[in-house]
């Protein structure tokens, strides 16, 4: 889907390397620990991290081209650490299921999940120090980033009283710096100026940041088969995102139902009231304002790829539009 939009000859082709590179980078001696490492990459996924380090490059040194192994190497790093997330998340959540597959921990245990998700990580780590310390350093300082993000979210659990501004600096963590990092690897190992690094480094982040409002507006709106898991999740675990609280200040029924553990007819009732007073089309309006900036900041840039950068756009714009 993602190289339908871009529209880019040599994308498709790039990914296939990235994904053989993906399998190959979680080859181990042990065999448990190789399968566990790879159960999250056989069930698939949208690859929009290495997608992103790909596109970095062409739109650096042209898209018509395939990208160096230094780029497939680093698109493999940061999918890795993306990856070493969710073995990580899914503990926290005690998620069942994973792009529509089991969970490592619902599959193995929470220990099994946990020292996969560190194996990844550590792989991640591998990769990105063989590219150089300015990209070992910048992975480490991600890593770092996710964590400050994630812990920032289970401080407000359950808390009807977190804010935007609570909300926005936890998803700059848990997920617009990996976005961003991911187009700035790409354009450090393509040799791009410090400007043109910092317009990639931009766009990431504010793709990064629209990607995961509108992520959590598909959890109150979608169904099940559509997400991989379960709808409303957030709210059974206390995750009150943009859109619930944008809600809770427009309706004091949703206020009282929530602050606690939800049962699955609470839980459909909450989702009901999340978005019956138009708090989704204004969580989407910010997730619209970061696509705005996300394609700013590459209008911004000097002698990138107007192609690729097009390409970009339309990644945008469809990413903006997934709630539809």
């Amino acid at each position: 889907m993602l190289a339908g939009t871009l529209a880019l000859a040599p994308l498709a082709g790039d990914l296939d390397r990235v994904e053989a590179a993906l399998r190959s980078s979680v080859e181990h001696e042990d065999q448990f620990l190789g399968q566990v490492g790879a159960h999250l990459i056989q069930a698939g996924g949208k690859r929009i991290r290495p997608t992103l380090t790909l596109c970095a490059a062409y739109a650096a040194v042209g898209g018509d081209r395939a990208v160096t192994e230094n780029v497939v190497t680093g698109s493999v790093a940061c999918e890795l650490v993306h990856l070493g997330s969710l073995h990580h998340d899914d503990v926290i959540d005690e998620a069942e299921t994973r792009r529509g597959v089991p969970s490592v921990n619902a599959r193995w245990s929470n220990i099994v999940a946990i020292l996969s998700g560190d194996f990844l990580l550590a792989r991640a780590s591998a990769l990105a120090a063989s590219l150089g310390a300015e990209v070992a350093g910048l992975l480490a300082d991600t890593i770092g980033e996710l964590c400050r993000g994630q812990v920032l979210e289970l401080q407000h659990l359950f808390d009807i009283t977190r804010s935007e501004e609570d909300y926005a600096s936890a998803i700059e963590g848990k997920t617009a710096s990996l976005f961003a990092t991911s187009c700035r690897i790409g354009g450090m190992v393509s040799g791009v100026d410090e400007p043109t690094l910092d317009a990639l480094t931009r766009f990431g982040h504010h793709l990064g940041m629209c990607f995961q409002v509108v992520d959590d507006v598909l959890d109150l709106t979608a169904s099940d088969e559509a997400l991989g898991k379960p709808a409303g999740q957030d709210l059974v675990e206390g995750i009150y995102t943009l859109p619930v609280i944008y809600a809770i200040a427009e309706s004091d029924e949703l206020e009282a139902l929530l602050g606690g553990p939800l049962d699955k007819t609470r839980r459909d009732d909450a989702r009901r009231l999340a978005t019956a007073n138009g708090a989704v089309d204004a969580a989407l309006a910010v997730a619209r304002d970061h696509a705005t900036k996300a394609s700013e900041a590459l209008a911004g840039a000097d002698g990138l790829d107007p192609d690729v950068t097009g390409g970009l756009r339309r990644l945008v714009d469809g990413l903006v539009d997934r709630d539809r």
